[in-house]
């Protein structure tokens, strides 16, 4: 049987695009040329690019994901999305490859655009009795009630995008005159924001993947920043401490793997997601779920591997494989 062909797919439209692209790079670098021809495809709001491993630029349709390779038509025979936030993680490049059938690693359509929402997801996840923060929206165009806001949450509180990632448009407020100037920089990034009650306590990362077949809970990680938050330098400028295996109470590490299955499954996750717990008087309360989370080398997925013993080009594998075991 020969290689399958491969598109490691990066970029998109939002301020995390130059993670994603770090991202696709560590993906399309460990994978293993004996099983896969892999083709690196960057996205951003003007073209669509594939390359390859001598540094060949190949068009990619918009239309059907093809890649025009002098004469000859190339089609995709699956897909690694490592695209954060818009349109990889959102749902919209999903439903594209649903539509022309080919297999992608990472969570359906209606899943992406779900967990991508942070204010709809935390709906549903409460139904299953999922501890969270208390929690305000707002839309762009609604008056700020900054009254109406300190009830609901207090102070502090944080102010998020609520559709993005990478901590962009994520504001740590102590007091209530600073609320709305934290309200119109978050704004910057979306047009809804979601603002929840700061919760104090040890902060966790708990990475789940299908590996053969059986949903697995990744070595739990613990997160120390030296920043008011986890926040993006405390995510790639070396400014946390990120601890795997997790020196956690072994009921607390019981608990949030116990939580972190039951979310995979009753959303019905796919591919490798990273969901981030903060524990308050020893509940995990629920951050945030990421459904394609970071693949650089400082990023916590590729350490939870490690940690596993599984080394970055056999995980990668074994993830692909259970997209194409599936179709």
């Amino acid at each position: 049987m020969g290689k399958k062909k491969l598109g490691v797919v990066c970029g998109g439209f939002t301020s995390e695009f130059q993670i994603s692209l770090l991202s696709g790079k560590t993906v399309f670098d460990n994978l293993d040329r004996s099983l896969w021809e892999v083709f690196l495809i960057t996205i951003n709001s003007n073209e669509w690019v594939a390359n390859d491993d001598n540094g060949n630029h190949y068009s990619v349709s918009k239309g059907d994901f093809t890649l025009q390779i002098g004469n000859d038509i190339v089609f995709l025979d699956v897909i690694f999305n490592s695209i954060h936030g818009a349109p990889g993680e959102n749902g919209q490049l999903a439903a594209l490859w649903e539509l022309l059938n080919i297999p992608f690693s990472s969570c359906d359509s209606y899943t992406s655009a779900l967990t991508y929402n942070k204010r709809d997801c935390l709906s549903v996840l409460r139904e299953i009795n999922i501890p969270t923060a208390k929690h305000f929206s707002i839309d762009r165009n609604d008056k700020i009630d900054l009254e109406k806001i300190e009830k609901a949450v207090g102070f502090p509180c944080f102010v998020k995008a609520n559709r993005a990632g990478s901590s962009f448009g994520v504001f740590k407020v102590k007091k209530k005159s600073n609320l709305e100037q934290a309200l119109q920089k978050a704004f910057q990034e979306d047009s809804q924001v979601i603002i929840e009650s700061a919760l104090e306590g040890r902060e966790v990362s708990v990475g789940v993947a299908k590996l053969r077949g059986d949903i697995k809970v990744l070595p739990v990680t613990e997160i120390i920043t030296e920043n008011e938050f986890f926040d993006y330098a405390a995510k790639y400028e070396g400014k946390s401490q990120e601890i795997t295996p997790a020196q956690i109470p072994i009921e607390w590490k019981e608990e949030v793997e116990k939580r972190s299955k039951e979310i995979y499954h009753k959303l019905g996750l796919k591919g490798v997601v990273r969901s981030e717990f903060i524990f308050v008087d020893g509940v995990p309360h629920l951050l945030e779920i990421n459904t394609v989370p970071g693949f650089t080398q400082k990023s916590i997925i590729p350490q939870q591997a490690l940690a596993m013993g599984i080394e970055l080009s056999e995980f990668f594998n074994l993830l692909l494989l259970e997209v194409l075991d599936k179709n």
